[in-house]
Protein backbone atom coordinates (compact mmCIF):
# COMPACT_ATOMS: atom_id res chain seq x y z
CA UNK A 1 0.00 0.00 0.00
CA UNK A 2 2.74 2.56 1.22
CA UNK A 3 4.62 1.54 -2.21
CA UNK A 4 1.52 2.78 -4.01
CA UNK A 5 0.57 5.97 -2.49
CA UNK A 6 4.33 6.96 -3.46
CA UNK A 7 4.20 5.42 -6.74
CA UNK A 8 1.27 7.18 -7.68
CA UNK A 9 2.91 11.06 -7.90
CA UNK A 10 5.90 9.50 -9.51
CA UNK A 11 3.72 7.93 -11.97
CA UNK A 12 1.90 11.30 -12.83
CA UNK A 13 5.67 12.99 -13.37
CA UNK A 14 6.43 10.72 -15.14
CA UNK A 15 3.20 10.86 -17.75
CA UNK A 16 3.46 14.75 -17.61
CA UNK A 17 6.77 14.66 -18.67
CA UNK A 18 6.46 12.42 -21.50
CA UNK A 19 3.30 14.23 -22.45
CA UNK A 20 5.34 17.48 -22.53
CA UNK A 21 8.40 15.27 -25.00
CA UNK A 22 5.56 14.48 -26.96
CA UNK A 23 3.85 17.72 -27.66
CA UNK A 24 7.18 19.25 -28.27
CA UNK A 25 8.00 16.89 -30.82
CA UNK A 26 4.78 17.10 -32.54
CA UNK A 27 3.93 13.69 -32.29
CA UNK A 28 0.69 14.71 -30.02
CA UNK A 29 -1.42 17.30 -31.41
CA UNK A 30 -3.26 18.40 -28.19
CA UNK A 31 -6.16 20.86 -30.34
CA UNK A 32 -6.93 17.65 -32.31
CA UNK A 33 -7.48 15.61 -29.53
CA UNK A 34 -9.34 17.92 -27.33
CA UNK A 35 -11.16 19.52 -29.77
CA UNK A 36 -11.98 22.99 -29.76
CA UNK A 37 -14.68 25.79 -31.04
CA UNK A 38 -12.10 28.19 -32.34
CA UNK A 39 -12.59 31.48 -33.50
CA UNK A 40 -9.17 32.18 -34.66
CA UNK A 41 -7.84 29.94 -37.96
CA UNK A 42 -5.88 26.83 -37.41
CA UNK A 43 -3.02 26.31 -39.49
CA UNK A 44 -2.72 22.74 -40.81
CA UNK A 45 -0.12 21.54 -41.03
CA UNK A 46 1.10 23.90 -38.53
CA UNK A 47 4.61 25.71 -39.40
CA UNK A 48 8.08 25.29 -37.67
CA UNK A 49 9.90 28.25 -36.06
CA UNK A 50 12.56 25.73 -34.26
CA UNK A 51 15.58 25.47 -37.40
CA UNK A 52 15.29 29.00 -38.55
CA UNK A 53 18.08 31.09 -37.77
CA UNK A 54 16.82 34.71 -36.58
CA UNK A 55 18.35 38.14 -35.84
CA UNK A 56 17.44 39.22 -32.36
CA UNK A 57 17.47 42.79 -32.63
CA UNK A 58 18.55 42.60 -35.99
CA UNK A 59 22.43 42.28 -34.67
CA UNK A 60 22.45 38.52 -32.84
CA UNK A 61 21.74 35.46 -34.49
CA UNK A 62 19.56 33.79 -32.56
CA UNK A 63 16.96 30.68 -32.96
CA UNK A 64 13.28 30.37 -31.13
CA UNK A 65 14.36 27.49 -29.07
CA UNK A 66 16.99 29.50 -27.32
CA UNK A 67 13.89 32.08 -26.61
CA UNK A 68 11.71 31.34 -22.58
CA UNK A 69 8.99 28.40 -23.61
CA UNK A 70 6.10 30.56 -23.80
CA UNK A 71 2.42 30.91 -25.90
CA UNK A 72 3.88 33.89 -28.49
CA UNK A 73 1.56 36.46 -29.95
CA UNK A 74 3.33 37.07 -33.68
CA UNK A 75 2.98 40.37 -35.20
CA UNK A 76 4.49 40.68 -38.91
CA UNK A 77 6.27 44.00 -40.18
CA UNK A 78 7.46 44.11 -43.65
CA UNK A 79 9.24 47.18 -45.37
CA UNK A 80 11.35 50.02 -43.75
CA UNK A 81 7.45 51.35 -42.10
CA UNK A 82 5.32 50.45 -39.77
CA UNK A 83 2.32 52.08 -40.64
CA UNK A 84 -1.16 52.73 -39.01
CA UNK A 85 -1.79 49.10 -39.49
CA UNK A 86 1.25 47.63 -38.14
CA UNK A 87 0.56 50.09 -35.04
CA UNK A 88 -2.66 48.98 -34.57
CA UNK A 89 -1.76 44.95 -34.29
CA UNK A 90 1.04 46.21 -31.40
CA UNK A 91 -1.53 47.89 -29.88
CA UNK A 92 -4.24 45.04 -30.50
CA UNK A 93 -1.99 42.45 -29.39
CA UNK A 94 -0.74 44.23 -26.15
CA UNK A 95 -3.73 44.94 -24.76
CA UNK A 96 -5.21 41.42 -25.63
CA UNK A 97 -1.87 39.96 -23.82
CA UNK A 98 -2.79 42.50 -21.08
CA UNK A 99 -6.67 41.56 -20.59
CA UNK A 100 -5.14 37.57 -19.72
CA UNK A 101 -4.42 38.88 -16.36
CA UNK A 102 -2.92 35.70 -14.15
CA UNK A 103 -1.94 34.12 -17.20
CA UNK A 104 0.43 37.03 -18.50
CA UNK A 105 3.37 35.33 -17.68
CA UNK A 106 2.53 32.12 -19.40
CA UNK A 107 2.38 34.51 -23.16
CA UNK A 108 4.76 36.74 -25.01
CA UNK A 109 4.83 38.76 -28.19
CA UNK A 110 7.29 38.78 -30.98
CA UNK A 111 7.94 41.28 -33.68
CA UNK A 112 8.53 39.14 -36.81
CA UNK A 113 10.42 41.76 -39.42
CA UNK A 114 12.61 41.49 -42.93
CA UNK A 115 13.75 44.87 -41.70
CA UNK A 116 15.44 45.71 -38.75
CA UNK A 117 14.13 47.76 -36.34
CA UNK A 118 16.73 50.64 -36.09
CA UNK A 119 16.02 51.26 -40.19
CA UNK A 120 11.81 50.72 -39.83
CA UNK A 121 10.29 54.27 -39.12
CA UNK A 122 7.26 55.22 -37.70
CA UNK A 123 5.08 57.84 -39.00
CA UNK A 124 2.74 59.16 -36.27
CA UNK A 125 0.18 61.87 -36.36
CA UNK A 126 -1.32 64.34 -33.58
CA UNK A 127 -4.51 61.84 -33.78
CA UNK A 128 -2.28 58.67 -32.89
CA UNK A 129 -4.94 56.33 -30.27
CA UNK A 130 -1.66 53.98 -29.48
CA UNK A 131 -0.18 56.34 -26.81
CA UNK A 132 2.76 57.61 -29.65
CA UNK A 133 4.46 60.45 -29.83
CA UNK A 134 1.76 62.85 -30.08
CA UNK A 135 3.86 65.86 -30.83
CA UNK A 136 3.45 63.78 -34.88
CA UNK A 137 7.40 63.28 -35.40
CA UNK A 138 8.36 60.10 -36.84
CA UNK A 139 10.60 57.94 -34.95
CA UNK A 140 12.59 54.57 -35.21
CA UNK A 141 10.63 51.56 -34.62
CA UNK A 142 13.31 50.66 -32.54
CA UNK A 143 13.11 53.29 -29.91
CA UNK A 144 9.01 52.94 -30.15
CA UNK A 145 9.00 49.62 -28.97
CA UNK A 146 11.29 50.58 -26.36
CA UNK A 147 8.86 53.18 -24.76
CA UNK A 148 5.14 51.55 -25.55
CA UNK A 149 6.14 48.11 -25.90
CA UNK A 150 8.75 46.78 -23.63
CA UNK A 151 9.42 43.69 -23.12
CA UNK A 152 8.51 42.38 -26.90
CA UNK A 153 10.95 40.42 -28.78
CA UNK A 154 12.08 41.70 -31.95
CA UNK A 155 13.52 39.39 -34.60
CA UNK A 156 14.63 39.35 -38.74
CA UNK A 157 14.33 37.39 -41.23
CA UNK A 158 15.05 37.48 -44.41
CA UNK A 159 11.66 37.98 -46.82
CA UNK A 160 12.36 34.43 -48.28
CA UNK A 161 11.96 32.89 -44.74
CA UNK A 162 8.73 35.47 -43.88
CA UNK A 163 7.26 33.82 -47.47
CA UNK A 164 7.47 30.65 -45.91
CA UNK A 165 6.55 31.17 -42.41
CA UNK A 166 3.91 33.13 -42.75
CA UNK A 167 2.32 33.91 -46.96
CA UNK A 168 -0.92 34.53 -45.52
CA UNK A 169 0.36 37.86 -44.50
CA UNK A 170 2.02 38.78 -47.89
CA UNK A 171 -1.59 38.75 -49.74
CA UNK A 172 -3.73 40.04 -47.01
CA UNK A 173 -1.71 41.86 -43.91
CA UNK A 174 -4.58 42.19 -41.59
CA UNK A 175 -3.66 39.34 -39.50
CA UNK A 176 -1.37 38.12 -36.73
CA UNK A 177 -0.51 34.69 -35.26
CA UNK A 178 -0.28 32.69 -32.22
CA UNK A 179 3.05 30.20 -31.36
CA UNK A 180 2.46 27.44 -28.79
CA UNK A 181 5.63 27.01 -26.74
CA UNK A 182 7.07 24.16 -29.24
CA UNK A 183 7.81 26.58 -31.66
CA UNK A 184 4.87 25.65 -34.21
CA UNK A 185 2.95 28.45 -36.15
CA UNK A 186 -0.66 27.16 -34.83
CA UNK A 187 -3.32 29.64 -35.49
CA UNK A 188 -4.21 32.73 -37.01
CA UNK A 189 -5.77 35.88 -36.00
CA UNK A 190 -7.84 38.08 -38.38
CA UNK A 191 -7.52 41.97 -37.25
CA UNK A 192 -11.36 42.32 -37.29
CA UNK A 193 -11.80 39.35 -35.22
CA UNK A 194 -13.72 40.33 -31.71
CA UNK A 195 -10.73 40.93 -29.06
CA UNK A 196 -13.36 38.95 -26.97
CA UNK A 197 -13.50 35.87 -29.11
CA UNK A 198 -9.19 35.83 -29.46
CA UNK A 199 -9.01 35.89 -25.54
CA UNK A 200 -11.21 32.80 -25.70
CA UNK A 201 -9.43 31.12 -27.79
CA UNK A 202 -5.91 31.93 -25.87
CA UNK A 203 -7.54 30.98 -22.67
CA UNK A 204 -8.62 27.67 -24.10
CA UNK A 205 -5.03 27.20 -25.56
CA UNK A 206 -3.94 27.48 -21.80
CA UNK A 207 -5.95 25.53 -20.32
CA UNK A 208 -5.10 22.91 -21.97
CA UNK A 209 -1.28 23.24 -22.21
CA UNK A 210 1.27 22.61 -19.48
CA UNK A 211 3.43 25.30 -20.41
Amino acid sequence: MLLLIGGIPVAMMLAATLLWWAVQGGYIDILGRVGTANHGDLIAPPRSMKEIAFRHEGVAETRWQDLPVKWRLLVVQRGDECDGLCQQQLYQTRQIHLALGKDFNRVARVLLSDTAPGAVSLPISNDNEQGGNVAGRDEVLSEWLAVEHAGMTVLTAPKGVLETLVPEVLSSPSQWYVVDPAGWIMMRISDDLYYKDVISDLRFLLKNSGV
